[in-house]
């Protein structure tokens, strides 16, 4: 599990990389999070050696990993992934085979859209709230019981009224994930226009040094632009 495409090719392929020590029927896994185009090139040189490969990128952050209850999303030959299942289940409570190669990197990008657009959106929704004179924090715990309640709302939602934006899962690496989502949106010929307005939002964060923030940090943009913040801290 690297940053980014040119460190996987690197592993991969580069000087004493993993290719030059492969042999017929061995099993390559590679776990970033990386451009699903990117891996389907890879995977095809890796299947021209005579071995398989699985894109597993997760989701989860720091907690799941430490907790071994990471969700994966496996992009592969189905043989491939029983072959590599018992593994997965050491790290990973929530592991499915989503389809072939480069389908488990486009699943965790449409996870992390999912994922941003519900930081803002719960962002939105306690600066609101705050910015009204209702306490954030009771808001937060009342709509906990209503069909608002979500993860995000639970971890992101008590994060941003306590002032907790370490991280976490940090907001240029959930940049580089909207990138990759608006590439290929852009490659399929279709619009994402929250995903759009997201990504600036995280820009913004950057431009106020918050790019090591953790991505509930988001909410600090929105802020800045309201002149007023969710909870005091």
């Amino acid at each position: 599990m690297v940053p980014d495409a040119p460190q996987v090719e690197e592993v991969l392929f580069g000087e004493h990389g993993v290719a030059e020590g492969l042999s017929k029927g061995k099993l390559v896994i590679d776990m970033s999070s990386i451009s699903p185009i990117e891996t389907k090139v890879f995977a095809k040189k890796i299947n021209d050696l005579g071995c398989d490969y699985l894109d597993a990128p997760v989701s989860g952050g720091e907690v799941g990993a430490k907790a071994a209850s990471l969700t994966i999303m496996v992009g592969g030959e189905e043989q491939a992934f029983e072959r590599a299942k018992p593994v997965f289940e050491k790290m990973g409570k929530n592991v499915t085979l989503v389809g072939a190669n480069g389908d488990g990197q486009t699943t965790k990008v449409a996870n992390q859209i999912i994922v941003a657009l519900t930081i803002e959106a719960v962002g939105e929704a306690l600066l609101f709230a705050s910015k009204a004179g209702a306490d954030p924090a009771l808001v937060r715990q009342a709509l906990m019981g209503g069909f608002a309640s979500s993860r995000i709302l639970e971890v992101h939602g008590e994060r941003m009224v306590k002032r907790n934006f370490e991280p976490g899962f940090r907001i240029e690496l959930h940049q580089k994930d909207l990138n990759l989502a608006l590439e290929g949106a852009r490659a399929l010929g279709i619009s994402l226009p929250s995903t759009a307005v997201a990504q600036q939002l995280f820009s913004s964060c950057t431009a106020h040094g918050g790019k090591a923030w953790d991505h509930s940090g988001m909410v600090r943009a929105l802020e800045m632009m309201a002149n007023h913040q969710v909870a005091k801290g």
